[in-house]
């Protein structure tokens, strides 16, 4: 009797090794993944904030959740059993989808300079738009189902990289690793997009600290360069994600190139 309890302790253990070994190889390939996303990740954290731009400081905040649960609905209802599906049924069709993601957000991201070089253009069509309509629940609603649907593109793109990085996997590895880059992706991306949203309500609140402890005068001087420096930040960062997704976007086309013969583009640009 106590042989053989000693024998199901073992085969427990055993078995409980081979979980953690399979958590663990799952949690390393989705960490793959999406650091192969990094680039697209960049540019959505990037384009997230304009759509608060405008909106009272108490609805930043809920804009950004309402926004943050559209991405995670569009990753893991749809785009998560699209990518499985795809997978199985016609594996082939995985790289020509990457390189028109891939053209996409190189579109995308040339549109941006060209935006940013004759910005009179732009004005122009948004001149041409039609009014925006009075109501503020309306105009948020626009603006979050404006959001969501560019995230959507941005996030069929990170699930196919991110498919695309475990090819071999099995189905039930690959489903695991795709849900794992989809929930740590929206919440890396959605929890930077709330910092960098309400720094500003944080500078300004350091600034008008009025202690006069020894720490005041620092955290004042604080809130005053979070207030000046914000601004410049989200230039930045528009500047970087413009940058990764040319970047991002012509690798994914170029390596998809070697796959279909073409390296001579893949070595040059290296």
């Amino acid at each position: 009797m106590s042989i053989g309890l000693i024998a199901l302790l073992d085969d427990v253990a055993g078995l409980a090794k081979v979980a953690a070994a399979s958590i663990d190889d799952v949690a390393g390939q989705a960490a793959k993944a999406g650091a192969k996303a990094a680039g697209v990740v960049i540019d959505d954290a990037a384009v997230t904030p304009r759509y608060v731009v405008g909106f009272a400081a108490a609805r930043e905040l809920p804009i950004i959740r309402k926004i943050a649960a559209g991405s995670l609905r569009n990753k893991l209802l749809i785009l998560l059993p699209a990518a499985l599906g795809l997978s199985l049924l016609a594996p082939w069709a995985v790289t020509p989808l990457l390189m028109l993601g891939g053209a996409y957000l190189c579109y995308e991201g040339a549109e941006k300079v060209f935006e940013a070089v004759f910005p009179h253009h732009a004005h122009t069509h948004e001149a041409q738009l039609g009014p925006v309509a009075m109501n503020a629940q309306a105009f948020e609603d626009e603006k979050v189902a404006s959001a969501i649907k560019t995230d959507f593109i941005l996030s069929a793109e990170i699930m196919a990289i991110a498919l695309a990085a475990v090819p071999d996997a099995g189905f039930a590895t690959q489903a695991a690793v795709l849900a794992l880059v989809a929930i740590g992706i929206t919440a890396a991306v959605y929890g930077g997009v709330a910092l960098i949203v309400k720094a500003d309500d944080v500078g300004v609140a350091l600034a008008r600290n009025g202690s006069p402890s020894p720490v005041g005068p620092l955290a004042r001087a604080v809130g005053r360069s979070l207030v000046l420096g914000m601004p410049v930040f989200l230039k930045g960062l528009a500047v970087i994600g413009t940058a990764a997704m040319i970047w991002v976007g012509g690798g994914i086309i170029v390596h998809g190139l070697e796959g279909y013969g073409l390296p001579a583009l893949e070595r040059a640009s290296v």
